[in-house]
């Protein structure tokens, strides 16, 4: 059997199902049965998204995104500094 990649907003829903399921009194094992997922990916996804409604979710993963973009180019501009550094030395060490 395939894997399947959720999309957060996906998730979102599918743990508002399991909710629900549960609030009819289904015990947990079913319900997540009843959604495709197992219980140890139900209690991850609820782990990192439980209480998120889909917008949200979708504004945590733009900022992840960011993050992410961000800390690969501070990176490089840490490069850069070092290099701007070095370049002022040696112009000041050319002046003397």
């Amino acid at each position: 059997m395939g894997r399947k990649r959720h999309t957060a907003e996906e998730i979102v829903a599918k743990l508002r199902q399991v909710d629900v399921l549960m609030a009819q009194g289904r015990p947990v094992a079913d319900a997540v049965r009843s959604i495709g997922v197992t219980e140890v990916t139900y209690y991850r996804w609820r782990n990192e998204y439980g209480g998120l409604k889909g917008d949200q979710v979708k504004r945590l993963k733009e900022l992840e995104t960011e993050n992410d973009r961000q800390r690969r180019h501070g990176d490089q501009r840490i490069f850069l500094d070092d290099g701007v550094q070095q370049q002022n030395k040696i112009s000041r060490l050319d002046r003397r």
